[in-house]
């Protein structure tokens, strides 16, 4: 195995290289709960969290957290390594709860908020988690799980107890709905358990131990739980923060789903490592992001183009100041260059488009500070080796040439929790590094630019969120009415890319497009139900009886490009 050459024989840094940042990674040999305990012991009256008008300090967050490990180990019986299911929208108790199972030992498994019961009931069963932290409107979901033996306990939470008595802003209203009773059974009220003050065990949590376990949905049809150990998370936070400059004076506007990597790192475990501020949206609403980056003075935020277009209109709109801003950055799609023209223009502002995925804990690529180019996926950042590749053979391809992205990093995932399979598939070695096969097809110019240009995976990206057409498709079968079904990605100027199913329906059965769609709404989350519904005699199939379901997508996209040509056109 060839040795990596030591930094002082290398090819000096490019010339895009953010000053002071080196070339490798150095990341502390700790755990996540490690940095709130040292925040809370650097600015213990520190605001950590500001939601709905109501400011937790450093102090006060800690003694929640270690409360709830506290009631986690002595009441539930939570040991090390063990999973514990997190599902909930951003809020303070999100926060608490998983730094709270990293303190007590445990490993997250975060499930977004959308998730039906029939995919719970999987998360719950293929991660092994026995326990679970749900909010109050979710617990429906929770329950058959209870029920059929997969879940111990459930401890439940109400959005209203982070509340103020008198909220300033206006709320959804399942954010201000009281607490409820609970259910007979092994339930446990949230605000009842960090009442009872229990104190947590020693440290059990090292660098090494699994951290979190967030799935990604696979090709298979069968989400995929992403193992990430404190030190693979940590990589993706040492790194970002070194190349932003993030410091404590980071307030930050969380707005992705804390359940997303995206909004777990920039929405939670940023600000906490360097002692800032989150300022928490428990959903998207453009007009109050904007009035919140005016009153609390928020300096970062992450999101997609389509948020932030939104965000600057609504701004504009109402004569809000978004001045404080400094540094806005994303991905999942294009930011149009119209978009990016203006943002430089009006508000001096570089919107830094970056890359990332589950896998790689959000931070691997990024355009590094004063040199971006914009519809770019940035470069390699501290410690991490990219490179092009040719699908079938893994040989390296020449700049320009379009091939598979690979990475191989700290940052990057132990690998697929209990799927040897995925394994194989997913990493290689070469040159003595373990190199992830992220399945995006892309090119690199010659200044060592990255640029997405294709999907080698059938993965579509509806605003960020991965839908997996295999999945969806998996679901549309078990419809009565439905035949055979093919998923595919459609163009949508807001999104990105939506999802769109083109059925064929049994022999004598009838359905609408209407009906196929609320049914879709209740088996699975609202990102992955269709959007369009079209109705076919048959499918296009190969020689081997597969579905040409590339043949069909490009047929969709061609016609959505006509007819935004269609409308675009002048007279």
């Amino acid at each position: 195995m060839p040795k990596i050459p030591p930094a002082s024989t290398r090819t000096p840094l490019p010339f895009y290289w953010p000053k002071g940042v080196s070339r490798d990674l150095r990341v502390p040999r700790i755990s996540l709960d490690d940095n709130l305990t040292a925040s809370a012991q650097r600015y213990p009256d520190k605001a950590a969290i500001i939601y709905a008008g109501a400011s937790s300090s450093y102090a006060q967050l800690l003694a929640q957290v270690e409360a709830l490990a506290g009631f986690l180990q002595q009441r539930l019986q939570l040991a090390p390594g063990q999973r514990v299911l997190l599902q909930s929208q951003n809020c303070p108790q999100f926060v608490i709860a998983c730094y709270a199972i990293y303190r007590a030992g445990g490993v997250v498994v975060p499930v977004s908020a959308m998730t039906t019961a029939t995919e719970l009931r999987y998360y719950a069963d293929n991660s092994g988690a026995r326990l679970a932290i749900v909010a109050q409107e979710l617990l429906a979901s929770a329950q058959p799980c209870v029920d059929e033996g997969l879940l111990d306990a459930v401890l439940v939470h109400a959005y209203s107890d982070a509340l103020p008595a008198s909220p300033p802003d206006a709320l959804p209203e399942v954010v201000t709905a009281p607490r409820l009773p609970l259910p007979a059974g092994p339930y446990h009220g949230f605000a009842a358990a960090l009442a009872l003050q229990l104190a947590p065990g020693p440290r059990v949590a090292q660098a090494d131990m699994l951290a979190t376990i967030p799935y990604t949905s696979g090709t298979t049809g069968h989400p995929k739980g992403c193992m990430h150990s404190h030190h693979s998370v940590l990589a993706s936070l040492t790194g970002s923060r070194l190349w932003r400059g993030f410091n404590d004076d980071l307030v930050f506007l969380s707005v992705a789903p804390m359940f997303h990597m995206l909004g777990t790192q920039y929405g939670m475990n940023m600000p906490i490592a360097v002692g800032g501020t989150v300022v928490m949206m428990p959903r998207w609403d453009a007009l109050l992001a904007a009035t919140l980056i005016e009153r609390h003075q928020v300096t970062a935020w992450t999101a997609p183009p389509s948020m932030v277009i939104d965000l600057f209109s609504q701004a504009a709109a109402h004569g809000l100041d978004l001045s404080s801003l400094a540094m806005l950055a994303g991905g999942g799609a294009a930011m149009p260059e119209a978009v990016s023209q203006m943002l430089a223009e009006r508000y001096g502002l570089h919107y830094s488009e970056g890359y990332g995925l589950t896998e790689t804990a959000a931070f691997l690529h990024a355009n590094p500070p004063g040199h971006t180019k914009r519809q770019c996926l940035g470069v390699p950042t501290q410690g991490v080796h990219s490179m092009i590749v040719d699908p079938e053979t893994l040989e390296e391809l020449p700049a320009g040439e379009v091939g598979e992205l690979v990475s191989s990093g700290e940052q990057v995932m132990q690998g697929y929790w209990r799927n040897d399979e995925a394994n194989r598939e997913a990493f290689f070695e070469r040159h003595g590094r373990r190199y992830f096969r992220t399945g995006d097809l892309a090119s690199v110019d010659e200044d060592g630019y990255y640029f997405m240009r294709d999907r080698l995976k059938r993965m579509i990206n509806a605003n960020g969120y991965k839908v997996w057409p295999a999945e969806v498709e998996n679901m549309l079968y078990s419809h009565p009415a439905v035949l055979e079904a093919c998923v595919i990605a459609v163009p949508d100027a807001k999104r990105g890319e939506s999802v769109k199913a083109l059925l064929v329906l049994r022999p004598g059965a009838q359905a609408s497009a209407d009906e196929i769609i609320g049914w879709s709404r209740e088996q699975m989350a609202a990102y992955k139900v269709p959007r369009a519904v079209d109705f076919l005699a048959a499918l296009p199939k190969s020689a081997t009886g597969k579905i040409q379901w590339r043949a069909l997508q490009e047929a969709a996209q061609q016609a959505a490009a006509s007819s935004l040509s269609l409308h675009t056109e002048h007279p």
